[in-house]
């Protein structure tokens, strides 16, 4: 398969037969040429990747998505599907060759089916997170995949990339969330396993294999998700912590009292603190002195009675006279809850002003989290001593979004230049703990060539032999992943 991450020239683009082919399909005013109206399609949201594209199609049905592949296919014409245009890995990004037609999903809209009963939701690939999450509440149930782009992220890009969030500690990854999807193959064939029933034994689990397969494998167009019951009452805290390692023992204590109950524990250092409180708005500092680390912990109750702040309050206390915490803020309200959650969803917005940022999402074992931070920032500072390493996240399930900001007044595009070797290191690290190079954003452009290093071989040919079979003249998604 050709290398078209290494491809950066523009070509020749398509034939005017082939541009009216696809306008015949979605329609003129639906395949893109020009250049003001693709560019929200073209560049990736951090301005990492920014690609070149001959057209862009929005297929507002599933039978126009087919056509549009057996269309490609027919033609060897390269698709990059891409939903919200949100990931963070370039997998969405079409490379500079001119030749790879970029089909959004944005237009599949519909809210086919909402089961309470059943507790079901069935969708459009095109509907957003947050519409969702509404689609459920309506009908009196959760969908707990929650992002900070949810508002904008699309559901069939979130499946395409399972993805995590603050929700799976409790909930699980996207995968756990997907009852049935619907998949435009390769060429064009639509296969549609809409399955609502939890128990339904008919041979392979064939879902699984576009769950994480970032449009390498097919289109995702329509979905089946899980819902569960709507928290009727929730507590929120921000725990002060003197040591990293102390969060490990508060979320044991947390999990043996309260179980299913704990929804979120959410990891900070003092830096972000800092830097949410200067770049977000609404955000404040919730203590009145600083503290080296902090965790925000959130438990959902099913009784409108109290009691499960009451629960929350009681297990911090015990942790306190225990040292370990150093003080903890409760929410008394909604608002001071939504308060204290800036702090968390403001993360990514408040690093950007603070220039180049060398950004990690890696897994490793939960105990052994404080050791990987104190690792990785030694082998950071070896490299680029006064860069500013920030590690947080989903410590409940260790997952850690390990970003390094550049030095204060440093030139952003030389401290860029040692992004490999410092991800290097990182990744070093986190191969002696057993961990993963991507935990919850997916492989995309970035990973690509680390993902064969740390892969295992037997893995890495089943793989390719998958896309063989699904793709077998390589038009979606080529340069990505594999």
């Amino acid at each position: 398969m050709q290398d078209l991450a290494a491809i950066e020239t523009p070509d020749a683009g398509l034939s005017d037969e082939i541009v009216a082919a696809f306008q015949a399909i979605v329609g003129p005013e639906h395949a893109l040429s020009d250049p003001d109206q693709q560019t929200p399609y073209l560049n990736e949201w951090r301005g990492q990747y920014t690609g070149v594209s001959p057209l862009i199609v929005r297929p507002g049905t599933v039978e126009e998505v087919s056509k549009c592949l057996a269309l490609a296919n027919a033609n060897g014409i390269p698709i990059v599907p891409q939903a919200g245009n949100t990931g963070l890995v370039g997998g969405q990004t079409p490379h500079r060759t001119n030749t790879e037609v970029v089909l959004t999903v944005e237009r599949l809209k519909r809210v086919r089916d909402v089961d309470p009963a059943g507790n079901t939701l069935t969708v459009d690939a095109g509907v957003t997170l947050l519409e969702c999450q509404q689609a459920a509440e309506g009908a009196g149930r959760l969908f707990p995949l929650s992002l900070p782009s949810e508002g904008s992220c699309r559901i069939g890009g979130n499946i395409a990339t399972n993805a995590g969030g603050v929700g799976v500690l409790a909930y699980g990854n996207t995968r756990q969330l997907v009852m049935g999807l619907e998949v435009v193959l390769a060429d064009g064939r639509v296969m549609s396993d809409l399955n609502t029933l939890k128990k339904n034994n008919t041979g392979y689990d064939l879902k699984n294999l576009f769950i994480g397969s970032e449009g390498t494998l097919g289109i995702i167009t329509g979905a089946v998700l899980r819902l569960f019951p709507l928290p009727a009452e929730q507590a929120t805290a921000m725990v002060a912590l003197p040591e990293l390692s102390n969060a490990i023992d508060l979320l044991g204590r947390l999990q043996q009292r309260v179980g299913n109950a704990l929804t979120a524990f959410e990891f900070i250092p003092r830096l972000m603190i800092e830097l949410d409180c200067r770049h977000i708005k609404g955000a404040r500092d919730p203590f009145s002195s600083a503290h080296p680390w902090y965790v925000l912990v959130e438990l959902s109750g099913w009784k409108t009675d109290g009691t499960t702040q009451e629960l929350l309050e009681s297990v911090l206390m015990e942790a306190a006279d225990e040292g370990l915490l150093l003080d903890a803020v409760v929410a008394g309200s909604v608002q001071q809850s939504k308060d204290l959650w800036v702090l968390r969803e403001g993360i990514s917005e408040a690093q950007k002003p603070e220039g180049g940022n060398i950004k990690h999402d890696i897994s490793v074992p939960v105990r052994l989290i404080p050791e990987f931070v104190a690792k990785a920032d030694a082998r950071v500072a070896e490299i680029a001593p006064t860069a500013r390493p920030i590690a947080l996240g989903h410590f409940g399930d260790g997952n850690v979004h390990y970003n390094i900001i550049q030095p204060v007044g440093a030139d952003k595009a030389a401290y860029l230049a040692l992004g490999p070797k410092i991800s290097e290191a990182v990744y070093d690290v986190v191969g002696e703990l057993g961990g993963s190079i991507s935990a919850e954003h997916g492989i995309g452009r970035i990973k690509r060539e680390k993902l064969v290093e740390v892969k295992d071989p037997v893995a890495m040919s089943v793989m390719r032999d998958l896309k063989r079979l699904f793709d077998p003249n390589g038009i979606l998604n080529p340069g990505k992943v594999l």
